[in-house]
């Protein structure tokens, strides 16, 4: 084994290993600030998977549009939206656990089943170089233009959730529950300052 292949397989090795924990912290850590940066963590390692596959393009796509954009909303709504109360125990809580244990060990076997069966092309395609970003461009307005813009269609719609989970309305009661706002909660009414009155 020549010494740039096994630096790809070291380097493949380590990115898949940040992929795989990264994604495990994310769903199994209770603050979700640091699931959020470990998210992050695992598109930046994903953007690095691209770039051993010579797709410099996808990678830099991948850091502005995932970790750039999509990451640092989930971590402005989480900061924004900033709950202090504490969370109710969930009903069949062990029972949601091992359903979705369940159905993610399936996923699990179903890609590693795909992963050995598959008869891959080694070595793959020759790199285009400077040509990939045109024929990106045109695979994404020809051949993949309805997953293109339902993707554009699903960020929106999670900028708009974290706009609304962000927004603060000043309610003396719960509209669900009917019961009084803790007070604390709320911001404090001051008198603007110019309009306050000074003696001389």
């Amino acid at each position: 084994m020549t010494l740039p292949i096994s630096t790809e397989l070291i380097c493949f090795l380590v990115l898949a290993s940040i992929v795989v924990i990264g994604g495990i912290g994310v769903v199994l850590l209770s603050n979700i600030v640091y699931s959020a940066f470990l998210l992050g963590g695992v598109f930046m390692a994903i953007a690095g998977l691209y770039l051993l596959l010579n797709a410099s393009f996808v990678a830099a796509a991948q850091v502005l549009v995932y970790v750039g954009a999509v990451n640092v909303l989930i971590l402005f709504a989480i900061m924004l939206v900033n709950k202090r109360e504490d969370l109710a125990p969930i009903k069949g809580l062990q029972v949601r656990r091992f359903v979705s244990g369940l159905v993610c060990s399936g996923m699990l076997a179903l890609l590693i089943r795909v992963v050995v069966k598959t008869p891959w092309a080694v070595p793959g395609p020759t790199a285009i170089g400077e040509e990939a970003t045109e024929r990106i461009g045109e695979h994404l307005f020809t051949d993949y233009l309805l997953p293109f813009e339902l993707a554009s269609v699903l960020l929106l719609m999670a900028m708009i959730g974290a706009i609304v989970l962000a927004r603060r309305d000043v309610l003396l009661e719960d509209v669900g529950t009917g019961e009084p706002v803790d007070q604390a909660l709320l911001e404090k009414v001051k008198t603007p300052v110019l309009t306050e009155k000074t003696t001389l």
